[in-house]
């Protein structure tokens, strides 16, 4: 599996502390910044890893902002994103098990390196259900293009 992986200047020290963690794992991940703690606009990182996984290029993504709320909001204006924010484990699970979320967000400010590598793990251990949740996806995507339409 490959992701990509992008934060705000806030969300760089949680970034570089689940890298390790993606790398235990085995996933692929393209990190696109930034790589230092000088003031960025989270827009610009929320964009780049939301167009990629919007797109195709790669399956899933994660976003990292000081609440994960900015994140949150850009990643889900692209078609096809469904980015869940995530403070735990349960949450984590469920985005993906009844969600299907392909972008987990997290908030740098609030969790640490420990809860945030938790979460990793149980976000990319944890498969969609489908189901009676796809049906419910599906609504999602006739919503989105029906926006799109206008």
């Amino acid at each position: 599996m490959k992701i990509a992986i992008g934060c705000d200047h806030a969300g760089v020290e949680l970034k570089n502390g689940i890298l390790p963690v993606l790398k235990e794992l085995s996933i692929i991940y393209e990190d696109v910044g930034p790589y230092k703690e000088i003031s960025v606009d989270y827009p610009d990182f929320g964009e780049k890893v939301s167009e990629m996984v919007s797109k195709g290029e790669v399956e899933r993504g994660i976003l990292i902002c000081g609440t994960g709320i900015g994140m949150s909001i850009v990643a889900n204006k692209f078609p096809g994103v469904r980015a869940a924010l995530c403070h735990e484990e349960y949450s984590a699970e469920m985005s993906r098990l009844h969600n299907d979320a392909n972008i987990l967000v997290l908030p740098g400010r609030i969790i640490g390196k420990e809860k945030a590598a938790a979460i990793v793990k149980a976000w990319f251990s944890t498969s969609f259900e489908g189901g009676r949740h796809q049906k419910r996806l599906d609504k999602i995507r006739t919503i989105e293009e029906r926006l799109i339409c206008r």
